[in-house]
């Protein structure tokens, strides 16, 4: 249970002391208590239907309104509120201060309706369902409404949002931020927000939950590359499911490709590339160089192996799209019976701490649960 900073009640933000976006029980009990009145307020504006009990509106205030889809309205502070249509219930509104900056405010559970790639308006704030819906901000990224310099705070964060270091570090890699109940924000001043690490280890055993925290980790951000290095295996039914849910996990906007070439995509430009698994990879390296013959690794597959692994490494090193990749840990169990078996896990691990060394942020998964090791 979150106390303290990281305890939040419902959502509702006052713009400018003048507009109230939504109104929430207790409304003017938590103005005040963050040095706010809202004896100013001009307009209430509700995001989102309430099913509850009706919401009593304190003396002075205007009575709560939804304004159709598309509608804008202009204040006499100088301020424009358009109403922005939802792909689920609820209305968002983007509002227009009187010296242009501009900020976009949406519901739970919501994401703008109609976005189109490269065509929206660059938003100086959002806040939004970050960890609700990840997709409407990678959908806001991709119609260019959220850049580089736009401040994204997470709201509507309830009971289900893990609490403190881990909820911080959920949005730090969705390159979002959460403030404390009662906090003042400046719409166009630069906050430090944390980066986005560019190239991003996640670690951990069968079952571990490390795939699922791969792709946790670029759920915000639009035309993602999956690169599967499994392959196919033709006749294979279990491992056909494995690869289908795999599939019906990610985004709709992520596309896939099957390959164990690496080094080519981490040199070309483009969006983020998820790389599952590593692990994979090794094995058909190992393969390609006959790893597994005893006098084959002797004679010139080790000195092959580890030039392919030179490059792989090289490539992690220079590459400029943002990387996720995940990878087996095999090194704290049992000591393979086989020759071949612990040769493989020994290159296994001098992969994985050599990529490692490449990367900003390093995370295992021990049973769901990730431990940053490094970032």
């Amino acid at each position: 249970m979150a106390r303290g900073e990281d305890a939040r009640a419902a959502t509702a933000v006052l713009v400018d002391g003048m507009l109230l976006l939504d109104l929430t029980p207790g409304a003017a009990f938590a103005a005040a208590r963050a040095g706010h009145s809202l004896g100013g307020v001009r307009q209430v504006l509700l995001s989102h239907p309430h099913d509850g009990p009706p919401v009593e509106v304190p003396a002075g205030l205007p009575q709560p309104v939804r304004v159709p889809d598309g509608r804008e309205s202009t204040l006499l502070t100088g301020h424009r509120v358009r109403a922005v249509a939802m792909d689920a219930p609820g209305t968002g509104y983007a509002v227009t201060g009187p010296q242009g900056q501009r900020l976009l405010y949406l519901p739970p559970g919501g994401s703008p309706a109609g976005l189109e790639n490269g065509t929206a308006e660059s938003y100086d704030m959002v806040l939004a369902d970050v960890v609700g819906r990840p997709d409407a901000l990678a959908r806001l990224r991709a119609a260019g409404a959220v850049g580089p310099a736009t401040d994204v705070v997470a709201v509507h964060l309830d009971h289900d949002v893990p609490p403190g270091a881990e909820s911080a570090r959920r949005l730090a890699a969705a390159g979002a931020r959460a403030v404390p109940d009662g906090a003042t924000l400046t719409v166009g001043v630069y906050e430090n927000v944390p980066d986005v690490p560019r190239r991003t280890l996640v670690l951990g055993g069968a079952r571990s939950g490390k795939s699922v925290e791969a792709e946790r980790r670029l759920e915000a951000f639009p035309d993602v590359l999956y690169v599967a290095t499994g392959g196919t295996r033709g006749g294979d039914s279990e491992w056909a499911s494995r690869v289908a849910a795999h599939r019906e996990r990610r985004p709709g906007s992520w596309r896939t490709t099957e390959t164990c070439d690496l080094v080519p995509l981490l040199a070309q430009d483009g969006p983020p590339l998820l790389i599952d698994c590593l692990s994979l990879w090794l094995t058909d390296a190992m393969d390609a160089v006959g790893a597994w013959d005893d006098a084959v690794w002797a004679d010139a597959g080790e000195r092959d192996l580890r030039e392919r692994v030179r490059e792989l490494v090289e490539a992690v090193r220079g590459t400029r799209r943002t990387v996720v990749a995940v990878s087996n840990e095999v090194g704290s169990g049992i000591v393979p019976a086989t020759a071949s078996g612990r040769r493989y896990r020994d290159e296994l691990g001098r992969l994985n701490a050599a990529f490692a060394g490449e990367c900003e942020q390093v995370v295992l998964v021990v049973a769901g649960q990730a431990v940053v090791l490094r970032g």
